[in-house]
């Protein structure tokens, strides 16, 4: 059988192992950096099409009230392109920002 004092060794050297791994350089995996682009992607779309989905209702809503032809509609709808376009510009900004910051920390590290 093994002996009581072999064991304890395999323990302890198990146990620095799991230490120096866990203090090893935390790497991202490249399935979250792909998960992270898709989630911003679907950020933009949705702020698209919420933009031009309020300018619709404001639209509608003004050419119901006025009993105007779509005038208001067409114009709205413009508006909330515009707001969903510059929204999206907005948000790779802050993307492009945070990977910047991102890039000047990982080369201050190495230097």
């Amino acid at each position: 059988m093994s002996d009581g004092s072999d064991d304890s060794d395999r323990l302890r050297a198990l146990e620095a192992k799991i230490d120096a791994l866990k203090k090893g350089p935390e790497v991202k995996h490249h399935s979250e950096e792909h998960y992270s682009q898709a989630q911003l992607a679907w950020r933009m779309v949705i702020e698209l099409v919420a933009g031009i989905t309020i300018g619709f209702g404001i639209g509608y809503g003004l050419d119901s009230l006025f009993g105007t032809a779509p005038i208001f509609l067409v114009l709205f709808i413009f508006f909330g392109l515009a707001a969903g376009v510059l929204t999206m510009m907005r948000s790779a900004k802050e993307v492009q920002k945070r990977q910047q910051e991102a890039a000047n920390e990982e080369g201050d590290t190495r230097g």
